[in-house]
Order: C-alpha cells, then structure tokens, then sequence
C-alpha cells in the first residue's frame, strides 16, 4: 500500500490576511470562474452553509486534467484564516489518488500584507506517484489562485473588508 505524501508552498501578498482568506479560500467558488476562467468553468456549494462539513464543486475547462472537483471543508476557524479541506469526488480521486486534503493558513506578515502557508498532503493508489513535474504543477496552480484573488483585491480595495 502507498504512504500519503505531501508538498508545502508559502506565498507572500500585500494584501491583509482577512481579506485574502475570505476572497481566495471562503468565497473562492464565487471568484473562480470570474477571475481564472480559463480553468475554472464554474462553482457553486453542493452542500451547507460554508461550514465545517459543507462541500462545494468546481468544475474545470480542459486546461485540467479532470473535469471536477468535489471539497468537502474539515476545518474552520475565520479568525485565525485557517482551514483544512479534503477532495471527495473528482480531482484525480480513485485514478491516480486514494486521498488528498489541504491545510491552508494565511498568516499576517509586516507592513500589513500575509503569508500564506499551504500544505497538501495526499496518498497515491497502490503502484503510483505524483511526479516531481505534478508537484511542481499544483505548486504553481495554488499560487496562481492566491496572486488571482490578491490582484482583484488590489483592483477592487474595498471588496471583502
């Protein structure tokens, strides 16, 4: 049987820790599909209110390599920006992975901008691997929804006060 393994990105912004966790974490599913609509096509909540146990779906453009994604959130605390998420449909579940979830801190930095702190931790199927090139690509695809989410914030300096 496979070990889980995992890859870590920290990200510096500008913008204040508040604001980027409730843009590019919380209400993600509203800004995807407006902001990085080449990949994502569209989003919306499956289930609950934004809550510990909600889950909600993006659905991706054929610049992914799997149509949909399916988060259910595990944990949640707004005032420390912090949560935890797990995949439980889509996203290269049951193909190449048995298990993925992300652990996402944006903590406040000097100056008043933040940094975020992603940590993804997943488990292949028996027999693969995630190869150095598709850690590389994950790396690069969380910064890209952070410096997305930052850049409408700097544009837009009074959303998500």
């Amino acid at each position: 049987m496979a070990s889980a393994n995992s890859w870590t990105v920290e990200i510096a912004s500008p913008v204040a820790a508040p604001r980027l966790f409730r843009a590019a974490v919380m209400d993600w599913h509203t800004l995807a599909p407006k902001l990085v609509s080449l990949v994502v096509a569209s989003a919306h909540p499956v289930d609950g209110e934004g809550g510990v146990g909600s889950v909600r779906q993006f659905n991706f453009t054929s610049a992914m390599p799997f149509s949909f994604m399916k988060e259910r959130l595990e944990f949640l605390d707004v005032d420390k920006c912090e949560c935890k998420s797990t995949v439980v449909e889509g996203g290269g579940l049951g193909v190449a992975i048995e298990s993925a979830t992300s652990h996402i801190k944006v903590e406040p930095a000097a100056g008043g901008g933040s940094v975020v702190k992603v940590k993804s931790t997943y488990k292949p199927l028996a027999g693969g691997e995630m190869k150095d090139d598709d850690v590389a690509k994950a790396k690069e695809s969380v910064t890209a929804i952070f410096k997305a989410a930052e850049g409408y914030l700097i544009a837009n300096p009074n959303a998500y006060n």
